[in-house]
C-alpha cells in the first residue's frame, strides 16, 4: 500500500497533529498523517472556542509562524472577543467562539489542499525502532510504514479510560476507542509514563433552555480576527449566555459524591488545576454558594449547546437533576452526559527543546502526550515538532524559541526544564517578558524567522514588513513632531488631564494614560499624516503601544539581554555532572536527568540553586 518511505509520519489528527503535518509538508517533507478516524480531523473535543487569556497569544504566534489554527478559527468563528481590554496591552487576549463542525471541516479542507501530505485511517499500535532510532510505525492491521522521523500526537487516546459515575469503559473520546500498544512499547524502551485526567461537561438541546433567565454575553462591537492575513471580517455573531449554580444545585450534586470516581478512588490521576470539574469546585470551594456557567452555542446551524463550567464525571442521573436546578435549565434535554477521561502521558523532561525525545532519535512528542491541556498549547507544540523534524532531516539548525521571543518558547521551556505533574495550561503570569510577547506583535516577533526557514509565505512576510515599516515611521513622526499648547489643551481638557503651557514633542502628550490614539487623531498634523499614508488599525495600535510603553519595553529587553548571556554558556552534550563534587546532590540528579543545553536552562530547573550555577560557571571556564 505504501510504495516508498515517507520523510515524516504524524500519528494523530488533533490540533497538534494537524499543525505538525501542515508544517512538515509545507516545508517540503513528504508527510503522512495517520489517524484512527479521518472524520474527526481537527475535532474540538471539549469547548467550541479558541484562544483566551495567554492562549490567544499562542494562536497568534502559531499564525505568525505560518500555522493554520488562526485561519481556521477565523473562518469558523461565530463570535469574537478581545479579553482584558480594561488592562494593559500585555494582557489583551483574543478569543473566538467557533462552529464546531465548520472548524473541523476547515481543517480537513486546508490539509487536503496542502502539497506533500498524504492521509491514512488506522490505529498505530507500535513504532518501528532500529537501534536508538525510530524508522516508522506499525498499524493494527500489521502494516509497516517506514519514515525518517515520527511525531506522536496521541492526545487522550493512549489507554484512554472514560468515567461516568461508577461506570467506566475504554475510549479516547466519546464514541471513539482508545489507542493501545504504544505506551507499553515506550516504557519497555526506557521512557517514564504517567496518568492524567481531564473532563468535559454535558451537551444539551438549546431548544429546551430558557435564555430569558440568563445574562447575554455578546461579542465585540467591532470584532477583530486571529490571523494576520485577511481572513475577512466577522459580519454577524451569536451571543453566548451566563447563568449560575446555586446552593440547591450543589446539594443535588453532593448526593452523587459516593458514586463519584473522583471521590471513591476510581480516578487517582491528577486533573487540570485551572479547569476543575463542578464537583471539585464545590468540594474545594465549600464557602461559595454559586459558580458561573457559560452557555455556549456549538455553531450557526445546530441547537447543540456546550455547558461551560459544568465539567463532571458524576452519574448521569445526578448530572441531569442538578442541571435542571440551574436557572434557565429547568426543562433541559441532554444530548450526552459529561464524563472524565484518564490517559497516559510522558513527562516532558524526557524531551529536547526541539520536542525530540532524548532516548530515541528522530522521535518527537507533541500535545497532551507531554502533559499539556488545551487546543492552543497542543497546536503550538505540533507546529514546532513538525518544523524541527523537517530541519533535522535536512541537516539544518533546530528552531528553538527563547522565553523572551514567544509564549511558545515559555511553554516548551517550562515543560522541558520543569516538567509537569498536572495538565499544564498557559497563563500570562508564566511569561517574564509579557510586555514583549503581546498578541498584537506576534507577526513582528516571529514571521521573519519562519519565512527564513521556508514556512511563512512571501505574502505573509511582505505584509509584516509593511506593517513594521509603517508603525516605526509613525512612531518617528510622533517623536519628532512638535505641538503648540493651543492645539493640545482642548484635548487635554476633554480627557481631564492637566494643561500644558509650552510647546513640546507629540510623544510627551501621547504618553499620558488618558490620551488615546483617537484623541491624537484630532490633531491636524497627525490626522493628515495618517490619511496621507493610508494607515490602518493595526499600525495605529502598534504605534500607540510603542510610544506609551516605551520605558517598560526597553526595561524588559534589557532583562532579556542579561538572560541571553547565560543562554550563550553552552553545556557540552554528555557532560558528567557527577564529576563536579561541589554541586548539591539534588542538582547532580536533576541536571543528569534533564540534561539542559545551556546554563540558562539549568537555572530554571527546580532544585538547581544559584550556588550550583556558580560552581558550573567556574567548571565551564566562565
Amino acid at each position: 500500500m505504501f510504495g516508498k518511505d515517507y520523510d515524516i509520519i504524524v500519528v494523530g489528527g488533533g490540533h497538534a497533529g494537524c499543525e505538525a503535518a501542515a508544517a512538515a509538508a509545507n516545508m517540503g517533507s513528504h508527510t503522512l498523517l495517520i489517524t484512527m478516524n479521518l472524520q474527526t480531523i481537527g475535532q474540538m473535543s471539549c469547548n467550541p472556542a479558541m484562544g483566551g487569556i495567554a492562549k490567544g497569544q499562542i494562536v497568534r504566534e502559531v499564525d505568525a509562524l505560518g500555522g493554520y489554527s488562526g485561519i481556521v478559527s477565523d473562518r469558523s468563528a461565530i463570535q469574537f472577543k478581545m479579553l482584558n481590554k480594561s488592562k494593559g496591552p500585555a494582557m489583551w487576549s483574543p478569543r473566538t467562539q467557533n462552529d464546531r463542525m465548520r472548524f473541523a471541516e476547515e481543517w480537513r479542507t486546508m490539509l487536503e489542499q496542502t502539497p506533500n501530505l498524504d492521509f491514512y485511517q488506522e490505529m498505530v499500535s507500535a513504532l518501528l525502532v532500529e537501534g536508538d532510532r525510530v524508522v516508522g510505525v506499525r498499524t493494527a492491521l500489521g502494516i509497516d510504514v517506514r519514515a525518517k522521523a515520527v511525531i506522536l500526537t496521541n492526545g487522550t487516546f493512549l489507554n484512554g479510560l472514560i468515567h461516568i459515575g461508577i461506570k467506566n469503559f475504554g475510549g479516547g473520546r466519546a464514541g471513539e476507542r482508545a489507542s493501545t500498544g504504544i505506551t507499553e512499547q515506550l516504557t519497555a524502551l526506557g521512557f517514564d509514563s504517567g496518568r492524567m485526567k481531564t473532563g468535559t461537561p454535558p451537551r444539551v438541546d438549546g431548544r429546551s433552555l430558557d435564555y430569558s433567565k440568563m445574562i447575554p454575553q455578546p461579542g465585540d462591537d467591532n470584532p477583530d480576527r486571529f490571523s494576520y492575513l485577511d481572513t475577512g471580517k466577522l459580519l454577524k455573531q451569536r451571543d453566548c449566555f451566563m447563568t449560575y449554580t446555586s446552593s440547591l444545585v450543589h446539594d443535588l450534586l453532593k448526593e452523587g459524591f459516593d458514586r463519584s470516581p473522583m471521590f471513591n478512588g476510581n480516578i487517582q490521576s491528577i486533573g487540570p488545576r485551572y479547569c476543575p470539574s463542578i464537583e471539585d469546585k464545590i468540594h474545594r470551594f465549600a464557602g461559595k454558594d454559586r459558580h458561573q456557567i457559560f452557555v455556549e452555542p456549538e455553531g450557526w446551524n445546530t441547537v447543540e449547546v456546550y455547558v461551560n463550567g459544568f465539567s463532571t464525571s458524576l452519574p448521569e442521573d445526578i448530572q441531569f437533576s442538578a442541571l435542571r436546578a440551574v436557572a434557565g435549565f429547568e426543562k433541559v434535554k441532554f444530548f450526552r452526559p459529561g464524563y472524565a477521561i484518564e490517559y497516559d502521558y510522558f513527562p516532558p523532561t524526557q524531551l529536547k527543546h526541539t520536542l525530540e525525545t532524548k532516548l530515541v532519535s528522530h522521535l518527537y512528542f507533541a500535545g497532551q502526550i507531554n502533559g499539556t491541556t488545551g487546543y492552543e498549547e497542543a497546536a503550538s507544540q505540533g507546529l514546532l515538532a513538525g518544523i524541527n523534524a523537517h530541519l533535522k532531516l535536512n541537516e539544518k539548525d533546530p528552531f528553538i524559541l527563547r522565553r523572551d521571543e514567544a509564549y511558545i518558547g515559555v511553554l516548551i521551556d517550562d515543560l522541558i526544564t520543569k516538567g509537569t505533574e498536572e495538565p499544564y495550561r498557559m497563563f500570562t503570569s508564566r511569561a517574564e517578558y509579557r510586555t514583549l510577547l503581546r498578541q498584537d506583535n506576534a507577526d513582528l516577533r516571529l514571521t521573519e524567522k519562519s519565512y527564513r526557514m521556508g514556512l511563512a509565505s512571501e505574502a505573509r512576510f511582505r505584509q509584516m514588513c509593511r506593517k513594521k515599516e509603517a508603525s516605526e515611521a509613525l512612531v518617528a513622526f510622533i517623536n519628532s513632531t512638535s505641538y503648540q499648547p493651543e492645539e493640545v489643551n482642548p484635548i487635554l481638557e476633554q480627557v481631564g488631564s492637566s494643561l500644558v503651557t509650552q510647546a513640546d514633542k507629540l510623544h510627551r502628550v501621547f504618553s499620558r494614560p488618558q490620551v488615546q490614539m483617537e484623541h491624537m487623531l484630532q490633531l491636524k498634523a497627525v490626522s493628515d499624516y495618517v490619511e496621507a499614508e493610508g494607515l490602518g488599525k493595526e499600525v495605529l495600535e502598534q504605534a500607540e503601544i510603542a510610544v506609551k510603553y516605551a520605558g517598560y519595553i526597553e526595561k524588559e529587553k534589557a532583562n532579556a539581554d542579561k538572560l541571553q548571556r547565560l543562554e550563550n554558556v553552552r553545556i557540552p552534550e554528555g557532560f558528567d555532572y557527577h564529576q563536579v563534587k561541589s554541586l548539591s546532590f539534588e542538582a547532580r540528579e536533576k541536571l543528569t536527568d534533564i540534561r539542559p543545553a545551556t546554563l540558562s536552562q539549568a537555572s530554571r530547573i527546580s532544585g538547581v540553586s544559584p550556588s550550583d550555577l556558580s560552581v558550573l560557571l567556574v567548571f565551564l571556564g566562565r
